[in-house]
């Protein structure tokens, strides 16, 4: 029943333009000198395969305005090859005249993506694709990109959303992009949904705001030479320089904080005082832990025979006197300790 479809489907298609698709597999000179046009090819595949034409149609790589792409290369030619013709000729259906295909797992991931690079090879976001972790990992255009799909609203490149999720932070109707990127990365979804993060699942900041999927040269392949540099673009009154530096910060901001979401406020990693005696420790203030032993309940320690209650985790902090914690342009040792 299913090859009957398509030779219905193929007996739909205009004498004209199926003529001119099989004498152009001829052989003849007169079919050599006119091939098919690219409209006659999409009418021809729009036979039996109209939604996705249709949806084609709705993209930028079916404007006949956008010069560079397939609707000015030959249509459906451009990126499923020339076998597609063949394909036609043969009566349609799967593995009927090679065509290429990018859902098809014998093609390497290398193959889909210089399809697609032929024509988006000058893209300048494209220039380190081949440095890029996603090159690396044989992430093709297609797991990410539509091909044939309408781009969302608000965006204007379609974007495969896998697991689209609905929470209480949403506050757009746009197509957000961190749900195509976390459908590989969930270990990072988890952290977009702490307390703690940037305005990411609520549309305000896009995943492409730090990082270029396409490849970087710089870690994590974000838009900077350094994390502290993507940083400070944004969070300018913590990029200094000052006199007083602090090194975790001059380092990276990361030491600190975690960039996608934390349960504790500002991003931090760890809730202060902890976080700060991973370094300060050794000497100065207070120089011991805030364990089990030092909370509001403390609990005998041998060889005390009864339990001491310790005031140091009420209404205090480093932050307190240490407030200009990232640097410090004050003279003397109110500048050294980072006071002010």
């Amino acid at each position: 029943m299913k090859g009957k479809s398509v030779l219905t489907a193929l007996a739909s298609i205009p004498a004209v333009i199926l003529a001119a698709v099989l004498a152009s597999h001829s052989g003849g000179a007169a079919a050599a000198e006119q091939p098919p046009s690219g409209q006659q090819v999409k009418e021809i595949c729009k036979a039996c395969h109209a939604p996705y034409v249709e949806n084609y149609l709705a993209t930028k790589h079916g404007q006949q305005g956008n010069l560079r792409g397939p609707s000015n290369r030959g249509e459906c030619l451009a990126c499923h090859g020339q076998n597609a013709l063949e394909h036609a000729k043969k009566g349609g259906g799967r593995g009927v005249g090679g065509i290429f295909g990018f859902n098809d797992p014998k093609v390497s991931a290398d193959v889909k993506s210089d399809t697609c690079r032929a024509c988006h090879l000058h893209d300048r976001h494209l220039a380190f694709w081949d440095s890029g972790k996603h090159r690396k990992n044989e992430v093709s255009c297609n797991n990410c990109h539509i091909l044939h799909g309408e781009a969302g609203p608000g965006s204007t490149i379609a974007l495969n959303k896998p697991n689209p999720s609905v929470t209480p932070y949403q506050t757009t109707v746009r197509q957000l992009q961190y749900e195509t990127c976390t459908a590989c990365h969930k270990q990072i979804r988890s952290q977009l949904l702490k307390p703690s993060h940037h305005p990411i699942i609520e549309g305000k900041l896009k995943c492409t705001d730090c990082h270029n999927p396409h490849g970087a040269l710089s870690p994590a392949m974000v838009n900077s030479e350094s994390i502290r540099e993507l940083c400070t673009s944004c969070h300018a009154d913590k990029r200094g320089p000052f006199i007083w530096e602090h090194p975790p910060v001059e380092e990276s901001c990361l030491n600190c904080h975690n960039p996608h979401g934390s349960n504790h406020n500002r991003l931090l990693v760890e809730k202060a005082p902890n976080l700060c005696q991973d370094c300060h420790d050794a000497s100065r203030h207070p120089g011991t832990i805030y364990g089990a032993s030092g909370g509001f309940n403390a609990i005998p320690v041998p060889p005390a025979t009864a339990a001491v209650p310790n005031t140091r985790l009420i209404a205090r902090g480093c932050v307190n006197c240490h407030y200009n914690i990232h640097g410090s342009n004050a003279p003397a040792v109110r500048g050294k300790v980072w006071h002010r």
